[in-house]
């Protein structure tokens, strides 16, 4: 078990939250939420011991091992991959490295015999002979095969990389598990295997922070909400919690219209008979009720959402996009292979599959950016398109203008208040308006692209990865904007309930594995599990 008492931080003259008193205990996992800037992964920090809370402290069950999901990519890269994954647990690999260095001795005394011995009967205890088997079970579940295993760190791209340090994390079912965004840069497949471990990792306590709605209501048993400056603890997943607040906040609303209905007769009697004789104790013992009515007070919520909306400026006709024969290699590798179908007028069409270059290409393809090797494609004439690029940094590194004149390039907008009036929607307010577009953050950039896009009057949506670097409460916005378009959306997400809520149709263009059904997202994803 792991606990916090009377845990408190300021950060930059901010406080961040005051007075956690929460237990983590064994065989549940916590999903740990909260706006952008809450503090949530720094809790995560505290927790871990890597950064000491303004007050309070951090309290471990003797003999228990933490483990945390590391951040660094490059920490490893003089290690071998399963000698990274085995650095999960660092005293197993301080008994193999003891052990091993005095086997090397050439002057093996009884000493060392004696330290020997200790040091198997330890390893064998902790599991050593299956370690590096365990390790491997662990890289192939999360679809990193064979031939990386003993491969250099260094020598492996960022999304590899990713994975070996979450096997690292989750070697040897460690007793404490600490996780910050555990399922980005992860596929389909990756992430399914991901919620079963967890799931079966009932000797474990587990704290996670992510953005990925699906994986906290697949998850986690309860919900750490960081908000209103304090940390509070709900039994629960994420659906649970969001629903339960829904509910509180509606309630209190609906006991403070009441309430302020009641205060309100009250003062009418009480202006009308506190002059007459025969009604004053009337008046009186009203004046006493209305003193002993307050309305409930409403705590400001540090989350925000956006406004997402998108109008097409006309609907589109008949046709809407017809794709014949497209092939495209890039580098030595063909990434599109005689790719070929139709999309019909007001269908929401997610691509998937591991390939996410294959999905990039033709979205680039079909937004004008790239030329095919061979095929053609052809948009109806009514058709107007939007397209969200998966890298956006054309837009952003080096403009040296403003947030309004940013607008105003890719717009029709001339007057600054209309500017500013669209940027608010944005959560761009006051000053933010003025800052410069190349020194925003991720998630900064993503709504700006989503202004833009909400701006062109399209009506074709085409999105890579729209909801990267986005916190819930943007995602959840966006969700809701690209449900309610009236019109045509191709797209592509590893938010799994994202997909799942918007998709009518699932197209896989990865080269020899082509799909394309009229389906859910859950219903294809239980055809794969199927095969």
């Amino acid at each position: 078990m792991i606990s916090t008492v009377n845990v408190s931080l300021q950060y930059g003259g901010r406080e961040l939250f005051k007075g956690a008193d929460l237990k983590f205990t064994k065989g549940n996992c916590y999903g740990l939420i909260g706006a952008n800037g809450a503090g949530k992964s720094t809790f995560l920090k505290i927790l871990s011991g890597e950064i000491e809370p303004n007050k309070g402290e951090v309290i471990i069950d003797p003999g228990e091992r933490l483990s945390v999901l590391r951040q660094d990519h490059f920490a490893f890269d003089e290690y071998d991959v399963i000698r990274t994954v085995l650095m999960g647990n660092p005293h197993l690999c301080e008994i193999m490295d003891e052990k091993e260095a005095l086997y090397m001795k050439e002057d093996f005394s009884e000493e060392n015999g004696i330290r020997v011995s200790e040091l198997e009967e330890e390893f064998a205890e902790m599991g050593g002979w299956s370690a590096e088997s365990d390790a491997e079970i662990l890289l192939n579940g999360l679809g990193v095969t064979n031939e990386f295993h003993y491969a250099q760190m260094s020598e492996l791209d960022n999304d590899v990389k990713v994975k070996v340090l979450l096997a690292q994390a989750l070697f040897g079912n460690p007793d404490i598990l600490l996780m910050d965004e555990p399922t980005n840069h992860l596929d389909i497949e990756a992430i399914r295997w991901l919620e079963e471990f967890l799931i079966e990792l009932d000797n474990s306590t587990v704290i996670v922070v992510s953005h990925d709605r699906h994986f906290l209501n697949k998850v986690c048993t309860h919900t750490v909400d960081i908000d209103f400056g304090k940390i509070t603890m709900f039994v629960g997943n994420y659906d649970f919690w969001y629903d339960y607040t829904q509910i509180a906040q509606r309630q209190m609303r609906e006991q403070n219209k009441k309430t302020e209905q009641k205060m309100k007769e009250l003062q009418e009697f009480i202006a009308r008979f506190s002059a007459n004789a025969s009604k004053s104790k009337q008046a009186t013992s009203r004046k006493k009720l209305l003193d002993n009515l307050e309305l409930e007070s409403m705590p400001v919520s540090s989350r925000r959402f956006p406004f997402v909306s998108f109008k097409p400026d006309r609907s589109v006709g008949n046709e809407l996009l017809t794709v014949e024969g497209i092939s495209k290699t890039i580098g030595d590798r063909k990434v599109l292979d005689n790719v070929s179908f139709t999309i019909k007028p007001r269908q929401k069409v997610a691509f998937v599959g591991t390939d996410g270059l294959a999905k990039t290409t033709l979205f680039q393809i079909l937004a004008g950016e790239l030329e095919p090797d061979e095929g053609t494609f052809k948009w109806g004439v009514t058709t107007s398109q939007s397209y969200f690029p998966s890298d956006n940094s054309e837009f952003f590194d080096g403009c040296e203008d403003s947030l309004i004149d940013w607008v105003r390039r890719y717009s029709d907008l001339i007057f600054e208040t209309d500017v500013r009036g669209w940027l608010g929607r944005l959560m761009f307010s006051g000053e933010e308006a003025t800052k410069k577009a190349k020194v925003l953050s991720g998630g900064e950039r993503v709504r700006c692209m989503l202004c833009k896009m909400m701006l062109s009057g399209a009506n074709v949506l085409i999105f890579d990865e729209p909801t990267n670097h986005l916190d819930l409460e943007s995602i959840t916005s966006l969700n809701e904007g690209i449900i309610n378009f009236p019109e045509s959306v191709l797209f592509t997400s590893h938010d799994h309930q994202f997909v799942q809520t918007i998709a009518d149709r699932i197209i896989d263009v990865t080269p020899g594995n082509f799909y394309d059904k009229e389906i859910t997202y859950d219903e294809y994803l239980d055809e794969l599990k199927g095969e």
